[in-house]
């Protein structure tokens, strides 16, 4: 008996060690599907600058002056994001029927806005990004020239799916903007 449990014992240690693989789901196309990106709470600055470094990177190579990013333009971005997942979709009105123009006028942007790009999505500000310069009207807003701000937020889901905003503004009307 004593040598059963010992066998026991010593098969229990051996499977301990062993790697459960790494179960993937598998998508209709074959491919892996991908796996949520989650935002920790303490990322929001971390993800704001990364974004804007990246939007700055990509303007200079397209010979645009850098933006800054504005808090009045963050926070109507934060408020489009939340109001897509409420609507759950991707649509620039929101669900009082406010447009773009409407909402940074709302945190009083005193601006005037260029352009909104938003993306109802699963992966990362950066990928994103990526897929919005791959389009040449959402590209045509984060290469701008006349673009001085920048406002980036997003919402994300218990599911994981992200909704990001990303608003372009001028200089106010009568104020000279820095030459690039």
């Amino acid at each position: 008996m004593k040598r059963l449990v010992a066998i026991l014992f010593v098969s229990v240690l051996a499977l301990a060690g062993c790697e459960v693989a790494d179960v993937q789901t598998i998508g209709a196309d074959g491919k892996p599907l991908p796996r949520p990106y989650r935002i920790g709470a303490g990322s929001k600055s971390t993800i704001q600058f990364r974004m804007l470094d990246s939007v700055n990177e990509l303007r200079a190579a397209a010979g645009a002056g850098p933006v800054q990013l504005d808090s009045k333009l963050n926070a109507a971005a934060a408020t489009h994001s939340r109001d897509m997942s409420v609507q759950n979709r991707p649509w620039h009105f929101g669900s009082d029927g406010s447009s773009p123009l409407d909402r940074v006028a709302r945190v009083g942007y005193t601006g005037i806005m260029l352009g909104e790009n938003i993306s109802e999505t699963y992966e990362t500000e950066l990928q994103t990004l990526s897929a919005w310069m791959e389009q040449a009207d959402t590209r045509d807003v984060i290469l701008n020239p006349q673009a001085v701000n920048m406002g980036f937020a997003w919402y994300q889901e218990s599911n994981g799916k992200i909704w990001w905003t990303l608003l372009m503004g001028s200089a106010p009307v009568g104020v000279d903007q820095p030459s690039s």
